[in-house]
C-alpha cells in the first residue's frame, strides 16, 4: 500500500508518519494496516510540484494534513486552506486515481471567521469530489490536538503551557473555566491508520476521533504545574486517568535537556542507604535500599504496611518471623536469581547481606507513602 502523507512536517504528519514508518518496519505488528510492501509519501512545503505529481499518480490513500493555522494575511487561510486541496485533488484527477481521501479540518469550520470559511470550503471541495469522481473521501474535524512535537506558541495552547511551564516561563490564563475539547495525539493517529484500511468513525458525513477529553483549562494548569514539582514531591501522574497520562507525557516532551535527570535524597549512614524514588497518592511508595557488606537492615514489623523485597545485585536472606512465634522463616535472595519476596503483615522481617564484599542492592514497593506521624513500623528483631 503506497500512502501520501500531505503536510507531512507538521504536528499531525510528524506523528503520523513516525508510526507508519514503524508499522513498515515490523515494529508495531498490533494494527490492522499490514508492513510489507507500505510505502510512504511526504509531501510538505519543501516538496515540489513533480513530486505531488508522481505521489498523485501512484498512491492508495492520500492524508491530507496541509494547511494554514496562523498566515499574516487572513486571505492566505483560502489559499492554503482551500487552494492546495484544489490542487491536490486536480492532481488525482488527472491520473484517474480516485482513492480514498483523507482531510484535516477543524470543529472552527462551524465559525464564520477567515480559518473556518477556509475549512468550511475545503470540507465541500472534497464532498463534490467524490460526487463526481466517486471516491470515498473522509473529513475530520479535529478539536483541539496535544501530544508531543506540537509547536507552541501557535495554534495550541496546551503545547504553549507545557513548554512555558517547563522552561519556566509565564503563562496567561484568561478564563480558567473555560472548557477544552482535546484530543491526545496517538488517539488521533490510531483513528487515522485504522481510516486507511476502512475502518474510520463516522457520524453522518463526518469522521471523528473517539476519545475526546473535555477539560477545563485551569484544570490543566493545575495539573502542569504538579508535574513541575515532581521532582522534588516524587509523585507520579494517576495512570488510570487516560487524559493526565496523556499530558504528562506531553509535558515531559517540553522539558529542556538540563532538565531530564534531578537529583534524590540519599538517606546515607553506615549500614548504607535508603532512597526513595516514587511516591503515589494511590500506588503506593518506591525506592532502592543499599546494605553495606555485613549489614543487617529491618528487624521491625507492621499492622497493615506491606513491602515487596526485591534484590537486584548482591546476595543476601530475608527472614521472616510471626509476632508471638519462634518460627523463623529464610529466603535466600540473590541477583542471579531474581525474585520477590513479600514482607506480611504482623510478621517482624529483616534482610541481612551475605557478603564480605559487595553491597546488597534492593528494590522496595511499599503499599503507603511514609507517615513520620504514623509509620506503623515497630522494632522487633527476627
Amino acid at each position: 500500500m503506497k500512502i501520501l502523507i500531505t503536510g507531512a512536517n507538521g504536528f499531525v504528519g510528524q506523528n503520523l508518519c513516525a508510526q507508519l514508518k514503524n508499522i513498515a518496519e515490523g515494529k508495531a505488528k498490533w494494527y490492522d494496516l499490514q508492513g510489507e510492501n507500505l510505502e510512504i509519501f511526504k509531501y510538505d512545503i519543501d516538496s515540489t510540484p513533480e513530486e505531488l505529481d508522481t505521489y498523485c499518480k501512484e498512491c492508495d490513500f492520500v492524508f491530507n494534513l496541509a494547511g494554514v493555522n496562523r498566515p499574516q494575511d487572513p486571505k492566505e487561510f483560502m489559499e492554503g486552506n482551500f487552494g492546495f486541496a484544489s490542487i491536490l485533488l486536480d492532481t488525482l484527477k488527472k491520473h484517474g486515481n480516485n482513492c480514498p481521501v483523507m482531510i484535516s479540518s477543524s470543529i472552527q469550520a462551524e465559525l464564520d471567521n477567515p480559518y473556518g470559511e477556509s475549512k468550511r470550503a475545503g470540507e465541500q471541495l472534497l464532498f463534490d469530489y467524490s460526487a463526481e469522481t466517486g471516491a470515498k473521501v473522509l473529513v475530520y474535524r479535529f478539536p483541539n490536538l496535544f501530544g508531543k512535537w506540537c509547536r507552541p506558541n501557535y495554534n495550541s495552547a496546551v503545547a504553549t503551557f507545557c513548554n512555558n511551564i517547563a522552561n519556566d516561563l509565564p503563562i496567561q490564563v484568561n478564563d480558567p473555566n473555560v472548557i477544552l475539547n482535546l484530543c491526545y495525539i496517538d488517539d488521533v493517529v490510531d483513528e487515522l491508520i485504522a481510516a486507511a484500511t476502512g475502518k474510520e468513525h463516522i457520524d453522518g458525513k463526518f469522521c471523528y476521533v473517539p476519545t475526546v477529553h473535555r477539560v477545563k483549562l485551569g484544570e490543566i494548569v493545575e495539573l502542569l504545574n504538579k508535574f513541575k514539582k515532581m521532582n522534588e514531591t516524587l509523585a507520579v501522574p494517576t495512570l488510570s486517568n487516560a487524559f493526565e497520562k496523556a499530558l504528562h507525557a506531553t509535558y515531559l516532551s517540553y522539558l529542556p535537556k538540563e532538565k531530564f535527570a534531578y537529583a534524590v535524597k540519599m538517606n546515607i549512614d553506615a549500614r548504607g542507604s535508603y532512597t526513595e524514588l516514587i511516591r503515589s497518592e494511590h500506588h503506593g511508595q518506591f525506592a532502592v535500599n543499599i546494605s553495606k557488606p555485613g549489614i543487617t537492615k529491618g528487624q521491625h514489623w507492621h499492622h497493615t504496611k506491606i513491602e515487596k523485597f526485591v534484590v537486584v545485585h548482591g546476595h543476601g536472606l530475608i527472614q521472616q518471623r510471626k509476632h508471638g512465634s519462634n518460627e523463623v522463616i529464610d529466603f535466600e535472595v540473590s541477583g542471579d536469581n531474581i525474585q520477590v519476596i513479600e514482607t506480611i503483615p504482623g510478621y517482624t522481617h529483616n534482610i541481612i547481606n551475605l557478603s564480605q564484599t559487595d553491597d546488597l542492592v534492593t528494590f522496595i514497593w511499599c503499599n503507603e507513602n511514609f507517615d513520620p506521624n504514623r509509620p506503623d513500623t515497630y522494632g522487633e528483631p527476627v
